[in-house]
């Protein structure tokens, strides 16, 4: 046995003095065959067995309070991080949970508004998520609220089904049970880690879309900075501008518009001060709150609202109240309502990692994409159960949250218990509050959404990804926000369609001095081989939706090589065509049909062809379909050496 296999080591060595060409031929043809389908699955689910085994052998010696310990440690990150909390970075921790919530109590109450909701509803949901998500998140900068494109967004579609103005309970009814879904539905991407699902709103859609939707916002704040009582519940531009033309045209108090306005030139004027001055971020941080309680005490002790200045009027105050009792699963709409919670979800979801992403890498940490889907979903669920609406990471917080200094998560802690205190004792202070000071306070918000420095790199990194951009831009403007993000979408995959049946192909030669054959297009200097078309499938997977191009277009290029000039010579003749199939990771029988099908077509016209850099599932097809062997085994490790042997069979 041993001397049979010193016998066929000598032999190949003999091969490979020889020929060595043939010899790395045949690693490739006598590959071992690749694992299949079922097998990948049975190899998986053994390494998953066993995994499991090996940890609950390592668990089984252990007490069951450390395996508790461990498995709350899991479910709650804070009891992991918490026990090297220490009083240095509680003080950075208060001092940013006091900044954020500073801001967090006027733009909840703005969004609320936003929403259709009554006031109280947006300081609730910036109480009990932001408890929630302290114990259970892995990030440790995002400010969790609720923020004014997932307002935008629940309002422009729950409206639809129920007229907030009609029936205000009924439709505060729905948009808790909208959330309660939208936690379910997260919960369930993050538990079956279907993660990818959020990765249908690509980041050129996000930016489109959340630049309309921002857009769409501002104008609708012109009901409060005008102080309009009837105003168009639509979100799309023409019918909000029409609204506010008529409204202009009708008897309006302009001191809505002056004291708005003001304040808002405040706001905007603190937030460059902070910008070019980062120790003075705190002062654009507080400038919401200082013009809330500026415009609140210059109304009570002028008493505007009797001259026409529009107010909040009564807030309600205490404790969030269960609305368990709220969450009616016999309604009528409830299947329209799962829907709208499932959107909500995946637009909460993208912009909360998003952020939390992006501060991870400036901070140097990972995220837990998976493990924020569930915290962010239980961080709604119960939310629902006590009167919030959707909550999620808020980038204007979270970017104040990080120049404040926080260290951990216990800064949403602190901001939670100050809004909460706030509610408990301060909510009478807010009836005299300017509805124009809320609409400022949101319209200060917006300039940061809209990034006009991203669409442009879109523009020129991508065009196709800018047209998604466009199409969500567009769509959130001109129809409605629901639409945009449809619109997104549909482009998002189209342009993967598009790729998948129209794959690139490029013509190589060989570059001077090297061994590496490159698109001629690309590097101009690069040399074509006399007599030999060597061609390159820009794409992983050659199969029914692309087989047929990817067959004509080769065919079209050998054709056009040889055709006549002016002159009628001929260019070239062709008498080897190498198909590069490197980028090459699968096949299926719709794309070895194909090949077969230009292999007769080139045979007909007196020429070869030959595969070079086959991988491992590729090979293994072609050799099982017994096409290798229709092409006479012209099957080659590398492209260079498909080009030495063009005399050959």
């Amino acid at each position: 046995m041993a001397s049979s296999a010193m016998n066929t080591c000598k032999l190949q060595v003999d091969i490979e003095k020889n020929n060595p060409h043939d010899a790395r031929t045949q690693w490739v043809l006598n590959a071992p065959e690749p694992p299949s389908p079922f097998r990948v699955l049975s190899d998986s689910l053994r390494k998953t067995i066993s995994r499991c085994r090996q940890i609950i052998s390592s668990l089984r010696d252990q007490p069951c309070t450390t395996l508790l310990f461990s498995l709350l440690q899991v479910l709650f990150p804070i009891l992991a991080w918490g026990r090297n909390y220490t009083a240095t970075k509680f003080r950075k921790d208060l001092l940013a949970g006091l900044t954020i919530a500073s801001l967090c109590i006027p733009q909840s109450i703005g969004y609320a508004t936003l929403a259709h909701l009554d006031p109280q509803y947006g300081l609730y949901t910036s109480v009990v998520p932001p408890l929630i998500y302290a114990v259970m998140g892995t990030s440790r900068d995002i400010a969790i609220g609720p923020v004014a494109v997932v307002s935008l967004l629940l309002s422009s579609m729950v409206q639809k089904l129920i007229d907030p103005a009609t029936d205000p309970g009924g439709y505060t009814k729905l948009i808790l049970l909208a959330t309660l879904f939208a936690g379910i539905f997260q919960t369930s991407f993050g538990l079956f880690r279907l993660g990818f699902l959020v990765d249908f709103l690509s980041h050129a859609a996000i930016v489109g879309f959340v630049a309309g939707a921002a857009i769409v916002i501002g104008l609708q704040q012109m009901k409060g900075l005008l102080g309009i009582t009837h105003f168009t519940t639509k979100t799309d531009i023409v019918s909000v501008i029409k609204a506010v033309w008529e409204a202009i045209h009708n008897p309006w108090n302009p001191r809505n518009f002056i004291l708005g306005c003001s304040f808002l030139v405040f706001i905007l004027t603190t937030r460059f001060l902070g910008k070019k001055k980062k120790k003075l971020f705190w002062l654009a941080s507080i400038s919401p709150l200082v013009s809330v309680v500026l415009s609140t005490l210059a109304v009570f002790l002028t008493r505007a609202d009797k001259d026409g200045v529009k107010i909040v009027k009564h807030v309600k105050g205490g404790l969030n109240p269960s609305s368990i009792h709220q969450l009616d699963f016999n309604n009528p709409y409830i299947g329209e309502v799962a829907k709208i919670g499932l959107v909500v979800a995946v637009v909460a979801l993208t912009e909360s990692i998003a952020v939390g992403r992006s501060f991870a890498s400036i901070k140097g940490y990972q995220l837990d994409g998976n493990k924020e889907m569930m915290s962010i979903g239980f961080t709604n669920i119960i939310g629902s159960f006590t009167s919030c609406y959707v909550a999620t990471g808020s980038f204007s917080r979270t970017a104040v949250n990080y120049a404040a200094g926080c260290e951990t998560l216990v800064s949403n802690i602190v901001m939670a218990v100050t809004v909460l205190i706030s509610l408990q004792f301060l909510t009478k202070l807010l009836y005299y509050t300017p509805t124009a000071i809320l609409a400022s306070v949101i319209l200060s918000a917006l300039p940061g959404l809209i990034d006009i420095n991203e669409a442009y790199k879109i523009w020129k990194v991508d065009k196709l990804d800018f047209l998604a951009c466009v199409g969500a831009f567009f769509g959130v403007l001109f129809a409605s926000v629901e639409i945009g993000l449809l619109v997104a979408v549909i482009i998002s995959f189209s342009k993967i369609i598009l790729i998948s049946i129209r794959p690139g192909t490029e013509t190589l030669g060989k570059l001077p001095g090297t061994d590496l054959f490159c698109d001629v297009y690309q590097y101009p200097m690069a040399v074509k081989v006399p007599g030999v078309m060597i061609i390159r499938v820009k794409s992983a997977l050659l199969c029914f939706a692309n087989a047929s191009f990817v067959r004509e277009r080769i065919i079209k290029w050998v054709t056009e090589e040889e055709s006549e000039d002016g002159k009628g010579n001929s260019k070239s003749t062709i008498q080897l065509v190498i198909l590069d199939t490197s980028n090459l990771v699968n096949i299926d029988t719709s794309g070895i049909v194909s090949l077969e099908e230009l292999h007769k077509s080139l045979s007909s016209r007196g020429k070869q062809l030959a595969i070079a850099n086959p991988r491992w599932q590729v090979i293994h097809k072609l050799k099982v379909s017994k096409f290798v062997d229709k092409i006479c085994g012209r099957v080659f490790l590398t492209v260079e050496e498909a080009v030495g042997c063009k005399n050959e069979c």
